[in-house]
């Protein structure tokens, strides 16, 4: 049903009349003037709502355009925009192509906002942030990343960790590192520049961080090997001499000895605790890396058929390529287990922690020998807690335990033992892929005479150690 104002047919409906439009007209046509007209429809709460919309000929067509409802929009800006599409039909325009063409205009503005506003958020991106995203997505180390989270929040997030990713430059990186090598961990600094480098080469390739590298990669731009000293060797050589292991042997002996003849112990030395020096024997002997054999659990250890286990888990290698050792233990190293077997016993691991279930810390022997040779280091201050001294120091270069195993390895090519048993010995790999599928034999008799040569080697340096003595 079509309804016409009180003034008649053609004439505009007023704000009180529109008002007066009772729920139970819905569904009828109030007809305004010129083409303008509204459907009664009746909301959810029973209020009235009228839709109006314009009509007019379209390339030969009845068509219809959408005004605005009353009383959501006021009656001016319904008849303006019946006005505003009459004008625009006049100039050839149809009203609801140019609506919808203004209604994709907006969204583009809101998405051009929201673009512009994200991409300011991404400007503010920190070394930081893409250091905590790379973290957890872009690296899987087989220690659980526990180096690299030290080595960054010790080194690199101090200093770059508020840097903008957008504004970091190779000059900040190269200063990190010159840092480092000034304070004599030229190895770390080393370290640490394969790792940022690795983590920026994985930024380039994914957003929201290449975006923030257009300018390139910082860190393919600065060139450690001029930044390390002249005289410095990636990879390490030192080994102990057959003199610096009779020396070694004299002081665990001196200070122990000493120590405990001492009626007071304060301000008496204090010399490294037997499981230490047994770890030290352990690691010439056997070949083992020193993390390695701190996760012994006694479990591992057979004394009755003088041999060592260690799993794949606890060895170093690529994840996937790790392999089960066993060590067959000479006389030497088993009188070593026997000795740490009176100490330790009580415990399922064969070198415990002393405050928390576990074995002990990893590096935590390789941090007691490197504080008594305090020579070799350029310490700033002094670390709490810890003992700083020279008492370990053998000769002109520091060792390490690490060495230890550097130095039995020696010991056995000098003893004419073939390289490949030797390798076998320090469970790395040994020829090519194919060579691994068909040949299977794991060398435990050739293996098994090596590690007796060396225990003999050993028993003789350090017996005429003691004549000399």
């Amino acid at each position: 049903m079509t309804r016409y104002p009180k003034a008649g047919k053609g004439s505009k409906w007023t704000i009180k009349e529109l008002a007066a439009v009772m729920p139970e007209c819905k569904g009828d046509t109030l007809s305004d003037s010129e083409g303008l007209s509204g459907e009664v429809r009746v909301v959810g709460n029973g209020s009235v709502s009228i839709v109006f919309r314009y009509g007019f000929k379209w390339q030969g067509k009845k068509v219809w355009h959408y005004c605005g409802s009353y009383p959501s929009s006021d009656l001016s800006s319904i008849r303006n925009e019946r006005d505003r599409s009459r004008d625009l039909i006049k100039a050839g325009v149809d009203p609801r192509a140019n609506k919808k063409s203004v209604r994709i205009e907006a969204q583009a503005a809101v998405e051009a906002t929201i673009k512009a506003n994200e991409l300011k958020r991404t400007e503010t991106l920190t070394f930081n942030n893409l250091y905590q995203a790379w973290i957890k997505d872009g690296v899987n180390r087989s220690d659980g990343n526990k180096y690299i989270t030290q080595s960054f929040g010790k080194h690199a997030l101090p200093v770059l960790g508020d840097i903008e990713v957008h504004h970091l430059t190779d000059h900040h990186l190269r200063n990190v590192y010159r840092a480092i090598i000034a304070k004599g961990k030229t190895a770390t600094a080393v370290e640490l520049s394969k790792d940022i480098g690795q983590m920026l080469r994985w930024a380039e390739k994914r957003k929201p961080w290449r975006a923030l590298m257009v300018d390139g990669n910082p860190a393919e731009l600065v060139e450690v090997n001029k930044l390390v000293p002249k005289d410095y060797t990636k990879n390490r050589t030192r080994q102990l001499s057959v003199e610096e292991i009779r020396k070694l042997q004299t002081i665990f002996h001196e200070t122990t000895s000493a120590y405990a003849a001492a009626p007071k112990k304060y301000g008496t030395e204090r010399p490294l605790k037997k499981e230490v020096q047994i770890a030290m024997w352990l690691c010439l002997s056997t070949l083992c890396r020193i993390g390695e054999l701190l996760k012994t659990e006694w479990k591992h250890v057979n004394l009755e058929s003088h041999t060592l286990f260690i799993p794949a888990a606890n060895t170093k290698g690529e994840r996937g390529r790790k392999v089960d050792q066993v060590v067959y233990l000479s006389d030497f190293a088993l009188d070593q287990f026997n000795q740490l077997h009176a100490l330790t016993k009580d415990s399922e691991w064969a070198f415990p922690a002393r405050l928390k279930e576990g074995h002990v810390d990893i590096k935590s022997v390789s941090k007691l020998v490197g504080d008594r040779q305090m020579k070799f280091k350029q310490r700033t201050r002094k670390l709490k807690g810890r003992v700083e001294n020279n008492s370990l120091v053998l000769g002109d270069m520091e060792w390490t335990p690490h060495d230890l195993r550097r130095t039995g390895a020696t010991l056995m090519q000098k003893l004419k033992i073939s390289r490949d048993v030797i390798n076998l010995c320090q469970n790395h790999v040994i020829g090519s892929k194919v060579d691994r599928v068909y040949l299977l034999d794991d060398y435990a008799d050739e293996k098994r005479e090596a590690w007796h040569k060396l225990g003999n080697r050993l028993e003789d340096i350090l017996a005429a150690g003691k004549q000399l003595s």
